[in-house]
């Protein structure tokens, strides 16, 4: 299993806490947690901070509990709760469980991931979070390691994983244009292919370019 790699076995390195999101990272108020450490390269990155070992500010659980619990009324109001990115939050296992233990079952947990992670995080972690906002680039091999700098074998294979261990609506895929990566076409092809996987919801974007 892959764990962080800071001092403390359950404490992890955090570039950004980001409060009262509302209906971008799943239902309801939310708190982004964005940490440090990421297994992709992606060429147009919005997040290169996370790349770096030592930006950010190491969290114990218990410290980051104390610090977003500050929004559990407006968690607990609008059924909300924390959204865990990155960087690849599904590398914090340990940080995550001993999270869900200090805030108990009523706060939504939900992990934006690329899931190109071991099989063994997703299958630790999946008890522990109510939905998945999914990055999968593109559902082309070439096209995703071209853009990524790695196979996506390991992303299709959790995601088929996930969508048959609960309810497939819990699990939103984004599907991005990518400049110079991707085309129309391309993008019809990966929808296609992840409706006839299971996939409920979709959100097609544009990558804008700066």
């Amino acid at each position: 299993m892959t764990m962080n790699t800071n001092n403390a076995p359950d404490s992890a390195l955090v570039f950004g806490i980001n409060r009262h999101r509302l209906t971008t990272d799943g239902e309801g108020v939310t708190t982004l947690v964005a940490f440090n450490g990421c297994p992709l390269r992606c060429k147009y990155c919005l997040n290169k901070q996370s790349w770096d070992s030592e930006k950010g500010r190491t969290y114990t659980p218990e410290q980051l509990f104390e610090e977003v619990k500050i929004d559990q009324l407006y968690f607990l109001a609008t059924h909300g709760g924390v959204t865990f990115g990155g960087g690849e939050p599904l590398l914090q296992v340990e940080f995550i469980k001993a999270f869900r233990a200090l805030c108990g079952g009523q706060w939504q947990l939900l992990a934006e991931t690329s899931l190109n992670v071991a099989f063994e995080n997703v299958q630790a972690l999946d008890p522990l979070l109510d939905g998945y906002i999914v990055d999968i680039k593109d559902m082309n091999p070439e096209i995703y390691e071209d853009y990524t700098g790695k196979p996506n074998t390991i992303v299709l294979e959790n995601l088929q994983w996930l969508l048959g261990h609960g309810d497939p609506n819990r699990i939103t895929v984004r599907v991005p244009h990518i400049p110079d990566f991707n085309t129309d076409e391309d993008v019809e092809r990966s929808k296609q292919r992840l409706a006839a996987m299971g996939v409920v919801n979709l959100d097609e974007f544009q990558y804008i370019i700066r």
